[in-house]
């Protein structure tokens, strides 16, 4: 669905452009306006999920950044409606919300509620005006996990999964956004278990995994590195090679006499938050490497140290 199509809108439309539109269409479409009409239901459904993400700031950055496809493969509709209430909404355009009685749109979809949104928009609605609509059955949603690196947090990915349903292999291709976290889903609308004649297929959710790396710790949109230096270089200070998780190599000042739990900061070389989000810092934790084993003249010189307290 592309939400400023369904509005009748160019991309990069005005919240006040978007909220005309809106309301244009939501007096045309309302089902109290159309009892009976399926298809004027259908379009205010599509119109209403339009106008909860390009009236939210926050989602509409999303929304322009991702485009629809991969915008869809992060939100689900409970997402979509979360603190959308849209009796508020209607009231402030002549509707009479839940004061009516008839209407459908108790829709506030904060906290833990929000069952009389999903209801409306997902199994048609129970009550009103619009007593008779119903959806089309819908298929079983499907959770798998899915594996991504470190380097698929840093530059974003696309992956082609195996899966199998109902004993039947077939292949999903799926994009991974930049800043991408551990516990996220990425949606893939119509992907899930096959609906009941005349129905539509469930989504399919991959529920992301960042696997560790042998090198870099993540610490949310930082990267902590591990560095081992020698005793002599932490005690007169060097300099150091560090690589970046993107292969980009800096010489890094020790300054003399750093402790064990210091951190040297290389600013911006570490993760996104989002497609078009800054980057985190890396942060090198320093550390003294002891050898195993030293030779006799080593011995020799560590033995003179120790006696004078070093």
């Amino acid at each position: 669905m592309e939400y400023y199509e369904q509005l009748g809108l160019s991309k990069g439309a005005s919240a006040q452009e978007i909220k005309k539109a809106y309301r244009k269409l939501a007096l045309k479409f309302h089902p109290d306006k159309n009892k009976g009409d399926k298809a004027a239901e259908e379009k205010f459904k599509e119109i209403s999920e339009a106008y909860a993400v390009l009236s939210d700031p926050e989602k509409k950055k999303q929304y322009d950044a991702y485009g629809s496809t991969d915008f869809h493969q992060r939100y689900s509709q409970e997402d979509i409606f979360r603190n959308f209430n849209l009796d508020d909404i209607l009231s402030q355009f002549g509707f009479g919300g839940q004061s009516r009685g008839g209407s459908p749109f108790r829709m506030n979809m904060g906290g833990g509620g929000g069952s009389g949104i999903h209801s409306f928009f997902n199994q048609g609605a129970s009550g009103g005006g619009c007593g008779s609509c119903q959806q089309p059955a819908k298929g079983q949603d499907l959770t798998y996990q899915i594996s991504v690196t470190l380097e698929d947090v840093l530059h974003g990915a696309e992956k082609s999964i195996a899966l199998r349903h109902n004993g039947t292999p077939h292949n999903v291709s799926v994009k991974v956004p930049k800043g991408i976290e551990t516990g996220k889903k990425l949606r893939l609308k119509g992907k899930g278990g096959q609906a009941p004649p005349g129905g539509l297929a469930g989504d399919l959710f991959l529920k992301v995994d960042v696997v560790s790396h042998d090198r870099f710790a993540r610490e949310g949109d930082n990267l902590v590195l591990e560095q081992k230096i020698p005793f002599s270089q932490a005690c007169l200070g060097a300099k150091i090679e560090v690589e970046t998780l993107d292969g980009k190599k800096f010489m890094v000042n020790v300054p003399a006499g750093i402790q064990g739990d210091a951190k040297l900061r290389l600013k911006g070389h570490g993760l996104p938050s989002g497609p078009l989000s800054g980057r985190g810092d890396l942060y090198v934790k320093v550390g003294v490497e002891i050898p195993k084993e030293i030779g006799e003249e080593q011995q020799e010189i560590i033995g003179k140290l120790q006696e004078i307290g070093l």
